[in-house]
């Protein structure tokens, strides 16, 4: 394979770039999935809705997968990575589930239980060289039923200056995801910071608990059906009670 970190163009490839740098344009991909429809500005259900936006409404679509081709160095990455996986004995259709190819930037959605796997992978290919995780966000769609939880992981390579991400997916009632803490060690505190606020629970973690909220504390902050809270306050004598009680923005 040619020099990575050299583009379809001849030009260096740089991971922050729109384009990926091939003369070829990322076709679009199908629509997307339809997972909510949000109405009004804040989305309240319960109650008039006063922020002026209430005959707003919004769909709420995830993108679909990208077909081939996805330009420039994404299609060398993606061979890569299914040409090593199909090495390892493993059908890469059974662990990549879509290819996403949206605003310049390049994800594998992947079945959870493969992550370790594929994170290996990504990280020691010569070919590939992910070396960094920087980090794992959480991400809660109550109306992606049966997925309702993801967890994205942003890996660089350093040596061949490129950035992408992988996606997992688990649902509200089974919501665990294997740890790559023994493969990205830096995810660490990442791991236990997404299992404080979404309620991910990242299977093989050394030391899974919360850094931010307090140990017995119920609930995960950070998904959409957490309430508000908050407490009622005095406001020139009249009683204004708590943002939850006021109106649900769930």
């Amino acid at each position: 394979m040619s020099d990575a970190r050299v583009n379809g163009n001849g030009d260096g490839g740089h991971a922050g770039d729109d384009h990926p740098g091939s003369s070829v344009p990322v076709q679009q991909g199908a629509p997307g999935e339809v997972i909510d429809v949000r109405r009004g500005m804040f989305g309240a259900r319960n109650g008039g809705d006063t922020s002026g936006y209430g005959g707003l409404v919004r769909t709420v679509r995830l993108p679909g997968a990208t077909p081939r081709p996805y330009g420039g160095w994404f299609d060398e990455v993606a061979d890569e990575l299914e040409g090593a996986l199909e090495e390892q004995g493993v059908a890469p259709e059974e662990v990549i589930e879509k290819t996403v190819v949206d605003r310049g930037e390049l994800t594998f959605h992947i079945a959870r239980a493969h992550l370790p796997r594929v994170a290996r992978t990504l990280r020691d290919d010569p070919a590939l060289r992910f070396e960094l995780c920087t980090g794992v966000s959480g991400v809660h769609y109550p109306g992606d039923k049966g997925r309702e939880l993801h967890a994205v992981y942003h890996l660089r390579s350093i040596t061949h200056n490129r950035l992408i991400r992988l996606e997992v997916s688990a649902p509200d009632a089974d919501p665990h995801v294997p740890s790559v803490v023994d493969i990205y060690p830096t995810n660490d505190w990442h791991e236990r910071e997404t299992y404080d606020f979404f309620g991910l629970i990242f299977d093989g973690h050394p030391a899974l608990t919360r850094i931010i909220m307090p140990d017995d504390w119920q609930g995960f902050p950070q998904r959409k059906d957490y309430p508000l809270g908050g407490i009622p306050v005095e406001y020139k004598g009249a009683q204004i009670p708590a943002p939850d009680q006021r109106r649900s923005y769930s």
